[in-house]
């Protein structure tokens, strides 16, 4: 579960202050999917990092699987994101320095699984993508929907409890949008995580059991998509 208590978040450039969320209370409940709607700037991103402790709120609480992120500290808030999160982007993320597999046992090695124990989920959820066969391939020398079937395979190889997306198709052509969508449905959505997804796109939100706006700072249910 997610809850959000009245939680507040400005930035200070120089002597303006511009708030961003303001008074912000939801929740999110185990197994539910989650469409964040709003124009650029209105705050979706800034939602999304304080959900994953990588900023805290100037006032209210962040809990995540009932923990409250302000209390954790930095190392605690690490752990968490390590154990219990997946993250898919806009542009990808991966290490490009690094092959397609070693993307994906990357995050298992941080949680200390190793050896043909991870290599063996690693290779599961590459099949799962249909990007098997791009096991041995360099992250930069695939094309972009590749790259994001490899992070969608990437935010789930430790079988999280949340997964965050912060517009995982914006960079994406209609039908490799599609695909990558049906991927969230099937390996976030339908397995019951909790996907909270920040989205231009009302065909992205279709996909949740749940739809909100951010707007000047608060958010607004939606009639669930369809």
């Amino acid at each position: 579960m997610i809850e959000l208590e009245d939680v507040h978040k400005a930035y200070v450039s120089g002597t303006r202050t511009q708030p961003v969320l303001a008074a912000l209370s939801y929740t999110v409940a185990s197994g539910e999917s989650v469409a964040l709607l709003g124009p650029s700037g209105s705050g979706k991103s800034t939602l999304l990092n304080l959900l994953a402790g990588l900023d805290l709120p100037d006032r209210g609480r962040v809990r995540v699987l009932s923990q409250e992120l302000g209390a954790l500290g930095d190392d605690g808030r690490t752990l968490l994101r390590r154990r219990h999160l997946g993250f898919v982007f806009q542009f990808f993320n991966l290490m490009p320095s690094l092959s397609v597999l070693d993307n994906l046992l990357l995050p298992q090695s941080l949680l200390g699984v190793h050896g043909a124990r991870a290599r063996q989920r690693a290779l599961e959820m590459l099949e799962a993508v249909g990007l098997a066969d791009r096991a041995d391939s360099y992250a930069d020398t695939l094309s972009g929907g590749e790259q994001q079937r490899v992070a969608i395979a990437r935010a789930v190889v430790h079988e999280p409890d949340i997964v965050l997306a912060d517009e995982p198709t914006g960079n994406l052509d209609a039908e490799t949008a599609r695909r990558v969508l049906d991927l969230l449905d099937r390996l976030v959505v339908r397995p019951g995580r909790i996907l909270v997804m920040a989205t231009h796109s009302e065909r992205s939100a279709a996909i949740c059991n749940a739809a909100v706006t951010i707007r000047d700072g608060a958010l607004t249910s939606l009639p669930q998509p369809s």
